[in-house]
């Protein structure tokens, strides 16, 4: 036989009202489960709705909300990681980019170094 219960707030209610119920006869409808939801919603610092059906359902809402949080944490972690080795890449490329400016013109200035010194020393000899 099912025991009808209200204003149920906290455990403790619900432990009294489940109490009750047994001296009737009777029991609490998924108590165990509702103990574990008000456990919950009490670490959580929220407060019961009164019945199972209504804190059943802000549990799931706020596990929901918690599941979104955590995947939008993910989803940035995901993006900064990627923006990071984006600015690497161009770092590196930037910089291979001023090596071979600086090997272009090195040899460039080789060559004439040399092309210099070889017209010098046609001249000389």
């Amino acid at each position: 036989m099912a025991y009808k219960v209200n204003g149920i707030e906290s455990e403790d209610d619900l432990r009294k009202a489940q109490a009750a119920a047994q001296a009737q006869g009777a029991a609490v409808p998924n108590y165990q489960d509702w103990a574990k939801v008000l456990g919950t919603l009490q670490e959580a610092g929220i407060e019961s709705t009164g019945s199972y059906e209504g804190d059943k359902a802000k549990l799931k809402q706020i596990e929901e909300e918690v599941e979104n949080f955590i995947q939008e944490m993910q989803e940035e972690k995901i993006a900064e990681e990627r923006r990071k080795q984006q600015e690497q890449v161009k770092d590196t490329s930037e910089s291979d980019n001023n090596q071979d400016i600086k090997a272009t013109v090195a040899n460039a200035t080789s060559s004439m170094i040399m092309a210099d010194y070889m017209k010098y020393y046609h001249l000389m000899s």
